[in-house]
């Protein structure tokens, strides 16, 4: 057999788990067929002597939706060693998407998943040349991506497109439940692996509202996820830390035949050791036979945040009625009263409980030298708590202050618990969103730095 690519002379490593081996690889119609010894000739040889030969990473949680309208590399991901990706998680899609509904969808998300507003105009234009689902995939696949991509069909652009804006105040009622059946449907047979929603509390949409898919009842995602099932795809659930049902989501997997992964189980999302229980539940339902896996992530959850706009701390009762109001004097008044600060710290979810003691200033406009400073250690050389340093701070900078925090999953000990549980699956990158936050797609190469040569 002649191949039509031979690669000579690397370091084989198959992913396997198994040592790695001097040797070739043989290449036919985009598939291996020879590995550790290809003798026939082929129309292309590379030399990879001296280097690694290896699959490249699949990436299952990324939000390139609408980056990859206008950058057919998905950078940064392909940097990383990333060869496919998986887009549409949480359910935040951009299609289907009504012409009128186009700034929503993007308001969106801007705030959910923290994307450049004006990029996005910008990259996409006007005149979006796609509405419904199947349009979508035929304009990607004909711009072509230079690495593999799947998309799910996010919830929220679904059931924006069937409902409108009460798609943001109400359950859907059957007649709306049976359109939304007939788009997935649609959907599945064009090409999409499966769909991608959220009931997370921490993911609100335009003018303070949650985002559609938090109003969907248990049927309405069981409806869905019927046609998900039939064509053998995925469902992709993030229920958030505050609504993590696994007994829902095996029901999910057994009703509809789907398989579930569920975004995210993390170290220290109820304290320390809070991993633990979910573990043992998905031990449970594996052995009744459910396919249910866990996401999990071998970085740090850090964010940098302002507060302006304060993502990180928007399911508070305190900043989720102080966000709703676009009238920036209310929030600055908010930030300057004590009580609003005792409130607010009281409110603290467990998981943000002492988060002051692991931020740093990332950015002080007036001040520089406090850039990348401990914050407990600034503010006690100004003489206040760094609860009121970072108020003070952020009032005196006119809200352009920004913080960075490890949030969660710093603990090396359960991080190495989550990795090497035999039921989880590596995702959550969030490759595309919250570049103004954090930047993980660089979580294939964390992996295999710190975690593999390392550890």
């Amino acid at each position: 057999m002649a191949y039509d690519i031979k690669i000579t002379g690397g370091l084989i490593v198959d992913g396997t788990g198994t040592p790695g081996i001097i040797g070739d690889l043989g290449i036919k119609d985009g598939k291996i067929v020879a590995m550790g010894t290809a003798e026939d000739e082929a129309d292309q040889v590379i030399d990879a002597r001296g280097r690694v030969v290896t699959p490249g990473f699949v990436d299952i949680h990324t939000h390139y939706d609408a980056q990859i309208l206008w950058d057919r590399m998905l950078t940064i991901s392909p940097w990383h060693g990333v060869t496919t990706v998986v887009m549409g998680n949480c359910g935040f899609g951009v299609a289907p998407t009504r012409p009128e509904h186009r700034e929503l969808i993007l308001e969106t998300l801007k705030i959910v998943e923290g994307m450049s507003y004006e990029a996005m105009t910008e990259g996409m234009g006007k005149d979006w040349s796609f509405e419904t689902f199947p349009e979508y995939l035929d304009v990607i696949e004909a711009n072509g991506t230079a690495i593999n991509v799947g998309v799910l069909v996010g919830h929220t652009a679904l059931r924006l497109y069937v409902m409108g804006e009460a798609s943001v105040t109400r359950a859907a009622t059957v007649e709306e439940e049976a359109e939304m059946g007939r788009l997935m449907h649609e959907a599945m047979d064009a090409g999409a692996i499966g769909l991608g929603t959220s009931q997370s509390e921490v993911h609100n949409s335009f003018a303070g509202n949650p985002v559609p898919s938090r109003l969907a009842s248990e049927s309405e995602i069981e409806g869905l996820a019927m046609h998900v099932g039939r064509a053998g795809g995925t469902l992709q659930v993030n229920h958030g830390v505050e609504n993590s049902d696994l007994d829902l989501m095996g029901r999910y997997n057994k009703n509809t035949g789907s398989r579930v992964t569920w975004t995210a189980l993390l170290g220290g999302m109820l304290g320390p050791g809070s991993h633990r229980p979910y573990l043992d539940k998905i031990r449970e339902l594996k052995a009744q036979g459910m396919e249910v896996s866990p996401q999990v992530t071998n970085r740090p959850v850090f964010f940098e945040f302002d507060y302006l706009n304060p993502m990180i701390f928007e399911m508070l009762p305190t900043f989720n009625g102080l966000l709703r109001d676009d009238n920036l004097d209310n929030r600055i008044a908010a930030y300057k009263s004590p009580d609003f600060r005792k409130e607010f710290e009281a409110q603290l979810l467990p998981y943000q409980i002492g988060w002051t003691d692991n931020a740093v200033i990332s950015h002080n406009p007036l001040d520089p030298s406090e850039n990348e400073r401990p914050l407990p250690e600034v503010a006690a050389e100004h003489g206040m708590s760094s609860l009121d340093y970072s108020f003070e701070l952020a009032l005196k900078t006119n809200l352009e202050a920004k913080f960075r925090v490890a949030m969660l999953n710093h603990d090396q000990v359960e991080v190495e618990e989550l990795l090497t549980d035999k039921n989880t699956v590596l995702g959550l990158s969030d490759a595309g969103a919250h570049n103004s936050q954090l930047c993980d797609a660089c979580q294939a190469t964390d992996l295999l730095q710190v975690w593999v040569r390392e550890k």
